[in-house]
């Protein structure tokens, strides 16, 4: 029996009449996602430099907007809207996890080697 595909992206928001519809429409949206991405990365707005968390504001708009776009990919081309909701559930918190650790460690590395060649000298060892 074959599976009616879902021609619909945003949670419903834009409906598409073919798969062909939706493949541009969904090329459109992560191209403006990308597009503010690569804006923001040019310009680099005053308001974007404030300290957020130990790091730029404007980094922490280009994980989240990576995030997001990660997300919608898996959720759309990976079919994971189709799936149960247990499978859904342990792959995007898997994965919701392993970004939030790797951030986490790339922070603390990256901060302790900064002060490693802004002091002079080592503050711990290991």
């Amino acid at each position: 029996m074959a599976h009616e595909h879902n021609l619909a992206i945003l949670r419903g928001l834009i409906k598409f009449k073919s798969n062909t519809q939706k493949i541009w429409g969904v090329l459109i949206l992560l191209s403006i996602v990308t597009t503010v991405e690569v804006a923001l990365g040019i310009v680099k707005p005053e308001w974007s430099m404030a300290q957020v968390l130990g790091m730029k504001l404007l980094n922490w708009i280009f994980i989240i907007l990576t995030i997001v776009k990660a997300y919608y990919i898996t959720w759309d081309f990976m079919h994971m809207r189709d799936e149960t909701k247990g499978l859904r559930r342990a792959v995007v918190w898997t994965a919701i996890f392993l970004i939030i650790y790797l951030i986490f460690i790339l922070l603390q590395e990256g901060g302790y080697v900064f002060r490693v060649y802004d002091n002079g000298y080592i503050k711990r060892d290991f």
